[in-house]
Parts: C-alpha cells; structure tokens; sequence
C-alpha cells in the first residue's frame, strides 16, 4: 500500500512538471470564472428555459480536458480536475473572506443606493458557498465522465483517422459531460436558491450542452493542433515513460489504454 501511494504520488510530480503550464492556467481559471459568473441568470424570453452565464467559460474546461486526456491519459486528466477544483475552493474561500472586510467597492458610488449596492456585491460573494457546493460536485462529476469518455470513444474509433477519432470523441463527450454538468448543477443549485423549475433545469441542462457543443465544434481542431503539436514535440514524455513502465511509444493513445 505504501509503494502505491508513492507510486501515485511520483505520478502527480511527474504529471504537472510535465503537462504545458498553458493547460494548467487556462483550465484553472475557466473553472473559477465559469464558478463565479454560474451566481448570474441569463435573462431569456421564454419562462421554460434558462441559463447561467458559467456558459461562457465551461466549453474551455472541457477542451482542455480533452486535449490532456489524448496526449496525457484519463488519471492525467482527472488529476488536473481535482487541481482545478481545489485551486477553485481556495479562490471561493478567499472571496468571502474578502467580501468581510470593511470597505466601499467602486461600483457603489450611485448616489442614494451606496449602501444598497456595496451589500449586494458583498452579498454576492459571500452566497458563493451554495453554487460552489453545486459547482464543485457538478465539476468532478462531469469532468471524469468526459475524461473516460473521450478515452473509450477513441479506442472505439481507433480505426479511423486521429483527427476523425479525436472530433468525434471530443463532440460526444463533451455533449453527455456537459449534460450532466448543467442537470446537477441545475438541480442542487437553481431549483433551490433560483426558484427554477424542474422543466427549466432540463431544458438549461439540454440548451447548454448543445451551445457548449457548438464551442467545441469551433475550436476541437485548434485542440487536435494542440494534440499533434505536443506529440511531434515530445512533450510529457517523462510522464508517459513513467506510467508505461519506460514504454517510448509517443504513437500510442495513452487515454484509450
């Protein structure tokens, strides 16, 4: 038991001295943007649907996911989840203990309603602690069922060309990952404290993953790019000689493994 906990933490050093400080960055700050825009409604004509603006930031989330899960393997993949997440809870505790301190925010010097409106945006960091709680089992949730099954749609489609199999697993997974990120988030965070209805988290959890889809769709072949980019170059090589026990194949889907 010793060796393996060792063992996996070797692989945690090894993974993030290897993995592009650009993924690491891009992911951790979409969760945490996607977190805090998650407190605001998107006002929409219809009653039956709606949306939260953490739309604007989730789809990236997901493409960098995809983009580690080829090059690096699921555990890679999921381990920048959990990072991302923990990196989340930090900034969410240091923004309530922020919203404590006695102060004026800029944006309240409307004469007549300073008081009003330095409350409400204290208010709105200090209220972080429920979508946080719906964020954060929503997240790991969703980012483990998109890490394995981008993984498994690649090992399906093995056969088929690496663009093809990368386009069509990072569509599918992201579409069902997505689905399930927007339904719980939905179910534990705005039917409760945003007084939505049932109908509406289904349609937002429907809704948003087919927009996030479209996200992907856009920018998947930037991420097959980025894909290609870091197998012609080597990168993380420690890490897969690590987890493959000194095998040097740069070729091999280490996330369809």
């Amino acid at each position: 038991m010793t060796d393996k906990i060792k063992l996996f933490f070797q692989e945690v050093k090894v993974f993030f001295r290897s993995v592009p400080s650009v993924l690491v960055a891009l992911t951790v700050v979409a969760v945490v943007a996607m977190n805090v825009l998650a407190n605001k409604s998107i006002s929409l004509t219809v009653d039956w649907l709606a949306l939260d603006c953490g739309i604007v930031f989730s789809w990236l989330v997901f493409l960098t996911m995809d983009i580690v899960t080829r090059r690096f393997g699921v555990k890679a993949a999921n381990m920048l989840s959990i990072f991302a997440l923990l990196v989340n809870l930090l900034v969410a505790l240091i923004l309530i203990a922020a919203s404590y301190i006695p102060g004026i925010w800029s944006q309240s010097y409307v004469e007549g309603s300073e008081t009003v409106i330095n409350s409400a945006l204290d208010l709105t960091f200090r209220g972080e602690w429920f979508v946080l709680l719906g964020s954060s089992t929503a997240f790991i949730v969703s980012a483990i069922l998109n890490n394995v099954l981008h993984a498994a749609f690649e090992k399906l489609l093995k056969d088929k060309k690496r663009a093809l199999a990368f386009t069509v697993s990072s569509y599918a997974s992201t579409f069902i990952a997505q689905f399930a990120d927007n339904l719980l988030f939905a179910l534990i965070v705005s039917l409760n404290f945003f007084g939505w209805s049932i109908v509406q988290c289904v349609t937002c959890a429907v809704t948003g993953a087919i927009i996030e889809l479209l996200f992907e769709i856009v920018f998947s072949p930037l991420g097959y790019r980025v894909v290609k980019r870091l197998e012609d170059e080597g990168v993380g090589q420690e890490y897969l000689n690590l987890i493959n026990g000194g095998n040097k194949d740069e070729s091999a889907c280490v996330g369809c493994e």
